[in-house]
């Protein structure tokens, strides 16, 4: 396969060069060789002539040119020549200056002077513009309208739909796209036309891009991929050339797959953007619209894009006719995930005791991304400390400093405010141990990660799709555990709630405003979310009372509140399991959920053991190391 050149174009720092670096030679072409010249009366040129002070002189017509002797230094002169003067060629001998006359050629220097920088200009084209063009383009700057889109042939990458897991449903929709590309008459011959163009969405990191590269590998065909920002340009009209240029090139080698990634760059809903409708991002969409018309199934071409903001783009462009397949990738299930761990581990030498399985529990919520790197860091783990294999706490490990960070146990916290950390995670532990809808307790610690000085980490034990009230409601109370059990041990209160209290009246909000769980203002949704606001748009859209705003504030305010001290109600009345907690935390830092289980069935008894164990340890530890057992 011909590689298929680089398209670049020339930056402004490369023209400005070329300018300066052509301004430079015409000036040093322009006074190649020049000396400082010494103008002089006709009077004081007689006086160095008697004096002997000049070396050589060339007559001309009406000019007088020579050189100066003053020492060991020699300067150029010229004088008017003044006809009259019959005695200067007598002088000059005289004196033995050397003297010739001016041929009379100035015609011919001005001759070349102005073909030489005709001359110089067309080299200067040549190698700036034309010379590029005959490369290939490379650094050529007409080529800004070609496509910066890459081509890929065939299978080159090696990626089939092996390497995609966790969308199953999703590689069941592309099975179409795929046969279609093989055998386009078996489809044709039915009167059946596939989709023009097909849209990848979902959450960032769900694996869209890697399967719209599963399809051209499984079709085995040419395979263009561009980000959408590649087609902006800051002069109007670029983004349009490219998008034509790209189809262009697409029908030539069809059948062919054209992918656009990030396609909310340029699909963004017309009419917003400042220019009105003669920006360069709404030139580009419209010019793609174009195309999607201009093309029909039957010429081999699949459009595919992907994006996660597909509630932004243009109605026009998603209609029927042009993106008229919707495809979900959404976040892998539990065995979705399982199947993803396997896809990474592939080239990963994991321990025979490691079970895939019981890692994809733990990762509740990551998508492909997340536990790529979970393997990757899994990996790195092991290989840090030398092991032969990637072990089972090397990915437990991986998936905490995913979920929260690397560890930082280079921090140094005093004892006082270890203790008031401490006492926050343990608060979020009990509450969420004593409600009835929170999710499973699998650790807690007090060490810090990321920016985090402790964490609490919570497993749901299946994947959810619903959540009531009632959880919603206790997860209010989970969250607020750790402010109330600082209240209510300190009397005092820190800010390390910050996060908590942002997450807490964010879920309240969305419970009173979007979800219809407000006894008083019942089962309405109002949009606040004001994140795509496009001058004005969606404030004009949106017009609610100051009442209804008011009463949803107070609604707000007053789940907040009844959770808060819901939650100093719980920590109150289980302070001994809190106290016992927190002992255990500031000694082994790190506490798992079989002995958070043990210490809330029965603090005291948990206590009694603990002692008992540590009695048991010190007296071991106090035999003599050569003490033996004598038999006779």
């Amino acid at each position: 396969m011909k590689k298929r050149p680089n398209i670049t174009i020339i930056s402004a720092r490369q023209i400005i060069l070329w300018v300066l670096a052509f301004a430079v030679l015409a000036f040093i072409f322009q006074t190649r060789g020049a000396q400082k010249t010494v103008k002089l009366d006709y009077s004081d040129f007689k006086a160095k002539v008697a004096a002997g002070a000049v070396s050589n002189v060339v007559i001309g017509k009406d000019l007088i040119e020579g050189s100066l002797k003053d020492g060991d230094k020699i300067s150029k002169f010229e004088t008017v020549r003044i006809t009259d003067d019959k005695d200067l060629v007598a002088d000059m001998t005289r004196a033995g200056i050397k003297y010739k006359a001016m041929p009379d050629n100035s015609w011919v220097l001005s001759l070349l002077l102005n073909v030489g920088l005709i001359v110089l200009f067309f080299a200067f084209w040549w190698f700036l513009l034309i010379r590029p063009q005959q490369g290939g383009g490379k650094g050529n700057p007409l080529s800004f309208g070609n496509t910066k889109a890459k081509l890929q042939m065939g299978n080159n990458e090696g990626i089939t739909f092996k390497d995609v897991a966790g969308c199953d449903e999703s590689k069941e929709e592309l099975e179409d796209t795929i046969k279609f590309l093989k055998n386009p008459k078996r489809f044709q011959k039915l009167g059946g036309k596939l989709p023009k163009g097909i849209l990848l969405y979902g959450a960032p990191g769900t694996g869209k891009t890697l399967l719209a590269k599963a399809v051209a590998g499984e079709a085995g065909v040419a395979f263009f991929s561009a980000s959408a920002s590649e087609f902006v340009e800051m002069f109007v009209g670029v983004g349009a050339a490219r998008v034509r240029d790209l189809f262009e090139k697409a029908k030539k080698m069809a059948p062919s797959i054209i992918y656009i990634d990030e396609l909310d760059a340029v699909g963004r809903r017309r009419g917003a953007g400042i220019g009105g409708g003669h920006d360069e991002r709404e030139q580009t969409l419209n010019q793609l619209l174009i195309e999607l018309d201009g093309f029909e199934s039957k010429e081999g071409i699949i459009l595919m894009a992907s994006t996660n903001r597909v509630d932004v783009l243009d109605p026009a462009l998603i209609r029927p006719g042009r993106f008229d397949r919707h495809i979900n990738v959404p976040a892998p299930d539990m065995k979705g995930r399982k199947e993803i761990l396997e896809v990474h581990a592939r080239k990963v030498k994991l321990d025979p005791s490691v079970d895939l399985g019981d890692i994809a529990k733990g990762t509740t919520g990551f998508v492909g991304a997340d536990l790529a790197n979970v393997v990757n860091e899994a990996a790195i783990l092991a290989a840090r400390t030398e092991k032969p294999a990637v072990t089972k706490s090397d990915l437990e490990e991986a998936v905490e400093r995913v979920f929260a960070g690397p560890q930082r146990r280079s921090r140094l916290i005093s004892p006082k405010e270890k203790r008031i950390i401490a006492y926050h995670e343990a608060g979020h532990t009990v509450i969420a141990k004593k409600t009835d809808y929170s999710d499973p307790v699998h650790k807690v610690s007090v060490i810090p990660r990321g920016p985090a000085l402790g964490y609490t980490m919570q497993l749901p034990l299946e994947d959810k799709f619903l959540t009531s009230r009632s959880e919603l409601i206790d997860r209010l109370c989970v969250l607020l555990g750790g402010r109330a059990a600082e209240s209510v041990v300190f009397k005092e209160i820190t800010t390390g709630a910050h996060d908590d209290l942002s997450r807490t009246t964010a879920y309240a909000r969305q419970m009173v405003a979007e979800l219809g769980m407000s006894d008083k203002l019942g089962p309405i949704s109002v949009q606040t979310n004001e994140d795509e606001v496009f001058l004005g748009r969606e404030l004009a859209r949106h017009k609610y009372s100051e009442e209804l705003l008011r009463s949803i504030d107070t609604e707000v305010t007053g789940l907040v509140k009844g959770a808060y001290e819901r939650a100093k109600e719980i920590i109150t009345a289980n302070r001994d399991a809190l106290d016992t907690l927190v002992e255990r935390l500031l000694e082994i830092e790190v506490v798992e959920g079989k002995e958070i289980d043990e210490i809330m069935a029965n603090p005291a008894a948990y206590k009694e053991k603990l002692k008992t164990l540590k009695e048991k340890e010190a007296a071991e530890k106090s035999k003599p190391a050569d003490e033996t057992v004598q038999e006779g």
